[in-house]
């Protein structure tokens, strides 16, 4: 019971907090086969030049606004025009690497017939799936006649992208926060002072409540610095998507892969020999069962980061998903009824997000302090028992 109750109260004392920094947003995710699906449902096949028919009743435009925010984008919208179709924003650069490197700015996917040249080569965005394909000099992206997607060569594609300018915007804040928090406690005593002073009780509730208690006082040292990091940057992303461009890292696969694969990595590399033995030959068991639990704990290993990877991506993009939806309703009712009923949904999902981006940054925190302490934890055993 306290391990439910004091969590709830910190996310509590936070949202409060922070209620005046939310607004209604659009999501973006990366481009996996699920999604790119969705995109093709919303999207005429007419994409062979880069170009693609935009649709005409409110349902299908809701649809491909909301299959269209879900994808990753190499350029940043900021308006556009539903009569003229124009988008205003700023291009992105793109970052190729095809027998060499190949730089040039997103803006050249717009111009003419979509076709960008360089170095000899052609390439095309594809707006079905958001990727960039290598083709001929007429841009025509071929389709698997079993799978349907474009069979054309995929370049290594290291552009930076929406995803990647949120990714370092929080980094950038982050050390700008907590530099200056870290500056304050040598001029002030060990005092905090400035905007840093919101973040110390968040960073001694991390410490008190998640990192000591799951790792132990002996070590939690040793991850502190990783937690920390991990807590605010997940978070800082989560907030970050409910802003009003929407970048949303944390509903991409590709992102929640990495940090916890990063979890993944620190367990098992700090794990002690304690840890591999209760994996590979566990104590206190019959050495048959042992041979047929061993293959069970060793799929533990793999299991439990990819449930932080998949239980943070689903529920970001989820929820961007049905908030989206939602507020599409009011333009589908038309009446001060239905658009009211839409409206207040809207809000208190909205209200609810917040929560839910503390929530999630906590709950990645937790399991990665639950995982290195199970990793470092000592183990004695009474053989005769």
């Amino acid at each position: 019971m306290v391990i439910l109750i004091k969590p709830l109260r910190f996310i509590l004392v936070v949202l409060v907090a922070c209620l005046p920094l939310r607004s209604v947003a659009n999501s973006e995710v990366d481009s996996l086969q699920v999604q790119t699906e969705l995109a093709h449902e919303v999207v005429s096949e007419g994409h062979h030049k880069g170009a693609h028919a935009e649709p005409t009743d409110v349902k299908s435009k809701i649809k491909a606004f909301v299959s269209h925010h879900v994808l990753d984008s190499h350029h940043f919208s900021l308006t556009q025009d539903d009569e003229s179709g124009e988008h205003w924003g700023f291009p992105l650069p793109v970052i190729l690497f095809d027998e060499g490197f190949h730089i040039f700015s997103s803006a050249a996917f717009h111009h003419e017939n979509g076709v960008v040249e360089s170095k000899g080569k052609y390439y095309v965005l594809s707006h079905h799936d958001g990727k960039i394909y290598r083709t001929d000099a007429s841009g025509e992206i071929n389709e698997n006649e079993e799978t349907g997607f474009p069979s054309n060569v995929r370049p290594l594609d290291f552009s930076i992208t929406k995803t990647v300018v949120s990714i370092f915007f929080a980094a950038l804040l982050m050390f700008l926060l907590f530099s200056s928090l870290a500056k304050s406690y040598t001029k002030n005593g060990g005092i905090a002072s400035g905007v840093g002073r919101i973040f110390e009780p968040i960073v001694l509730y991390v410490r008190d409540e998640i990192a000591i208690p799951n790792i132990g006082e002996k070590k939690y040292k040793n991850y502190m610095s990783y937690l920390l990091t991990i807590f605010f940057f997940v978070l800082f992303l989560n907030i970050l998507g409910l802003m009003p461009l929407g970048i949303n890292a944390t509903g991409n696969l590709t992102v929640t892969f990495s940090l916890a694969f990063l979890t993944f990595l620190i367990t098992n590399l700090t794990a002690n020999k304690n840890y591999w033995g209760h994996i590979f030959w566990m104590p206190g068991v019959p050495k048959p069962m042992r041979i047929i639990l061993a293959p069970i704990e060793l799929l533990g290993i793999f299991i439990k980061p990819f449930s932080l990877m998949i239980r943070l991506y689903a529920n970001i993009f989820a929820g961007h998903i049905v908030l989206m939806s939602i507020i599409g309703l009011m333009f589908i009712f038309k009446s001060w009824i239905g658009s009211s009923l839409s409206f207040g949904l809207s809000f208190l999902l909205s209200i609810l997000e917040i929560l839910v981006a503390f929530l999630q940054a906590y709950i990645f925190t937790m399991l990665s302090a639950l995982y290195f302490g199970s990793a470092v934890e000592e183990h004695h055993h009474d053989e005769a028992h």
